[in-house]
């Protein structure tokens, strides 16, 4: 007798996919649990709150009381996080089924709301995985894109509540490209930065943001008998446009913002369909003068972008330094000059 052989496939994914939302359950009650265990904990404080050191003593008590029939989990250190946990978040109603205990263990190191909100609405709408949460934390997401936006568009958008209608909402600038495994002390040809790029592709996807799928690399273009070659070829499903990336390794001029400018240009003219958005462009630059950038372009132009990359992540407190830096030189360009009397 004959049997269609899809039926196994068909069960085995029947069964791994119950197993993974058994496990989403399992995880989404244990973080419940845990929130309740932090209500309860704060609740017991507020009764003492007038005796010095009463809730060091309280959870104290707790974990010499719970450690022993129940494990690790409820050591002092995790103690203090469930009450951490309830104090960030005061509503029970807003804890997501769709994020991990592990994924909010990493939010309580976001300090402010308007980043966690942040945070939250791009792990939902990316599928996250912990590690990738906790990379984008660490390479401040939320501030990179906040260097050439406001913080209700950046918050509007993660949150679905508009689409960016500029490649600059979701495009960042510096991007950090420590996965590749190169090292910042070596001179390295355009070619060994591209090679990495495309061995390490889903990792550049995530780093380059929302919507983006690979298309081309060295894509050969003919020009009335010339031809060229454009380093790599995307396409944003969101923008609805081609994005072409030009890989420098010196410090970007003003010739190869030109360069790119005629890609784009034939892009444009030759490849984008008419329901299609206009083509973005990307230097992706070891150094660039954001002045010879400002002045190479017309201005108010949208179409052309450059972008430093970084080939190691600093510390959080040399990043946080540099963002804050650039943050206060965006805000002081933008204000309005001084009518000279």
């Amino acid at each position: 007798m004959l049997i269609n052989e899809t039926i196994i496939t068909d069960i085995k994914n029947i069964i791994a996919h119950s197993k993974d939302k058994a496990i989403k359950a399992v995880d989404h009650q244990r973080t419940l649990m845990y929130w309740h265990i932090g209500e309860r904990i704060f609740e017991e404080e507020q009764k003492g709150k007038d005796r010095a050191d009463y809730g060091t003593f309280l959870i104290k008590y707790l974990s010499e009381q719970l450690q022993p029939e129940f494990g690790s989990g409820f050591s002092i250190r995790q103690i203090n996080l469930y009450r951490q946990f309830y104090r960030t978040f005061t509503n029970v109603h807003t804890l997501y089924a769709q994020l991990s205990w592990s994924q909010y263990k990493l939010l309580l190191s976001v300090n402010s709301q308007d980043k966690r909100e942040f945070y939250i609405a791009e792990t939902i709408k990316n599928n996250w995985t912990v590690r990738q949460l906790e990379r984008q934390i660490h390479t401040s997401l939320y501030e990179r894109l906040l260097l050439s936006n406001d913080k209700e568009s950046v918050l509007a958008v993660a949150k679905k509540e508009k689409l960016p209608s500029d490649a600059k909402e979701i495009i960042k600038d510096p991007m950090f490209l420590e996965f590749l495994g190169l090292k910042k002390e070596s001179a390295y040809y355009e070619r060994d930065l591209e090679s990495a790029i495309i061995t390490h592709l889903q990792e550049f996807l995530l780093e380059l943001g929302n919507g983006f799928s690979f298309v081309a690399r060295q894509k050969r273009i003919h020009i009335e008998g010339d031809e060229f070659f454009v380093d790599l070829v995307f396409y944003n499903r969101i923008l609805q446009c081609f994005v072409i990336i030009e890989i420098k390794t010196h410090k970007l001029t003003h010739q190869d913002i030109g360069q790119l400018q005629m890609y784009v240009n034939y892009y444009d003219r030759t490849e984008k369909l008419p329901h299609e958005n206009s083509t973005i462009g990307i230097l992706f630059c070891a150094d660039k003068n954001d002045a010879v950038v400002k002045f190479t372009l017309p201005e108010n132009q949208k179409q052309i972008i450059a972008s430093q990359y970084e080939l190691y992540l600093p510390t959080e407190q040399q990043l946080m330094a540099e963002l804050n830096k650039e943050l206060e030189n965006f805000e002081e360009r933008d204000k309005p000059k001084k009518e000279i009397q």
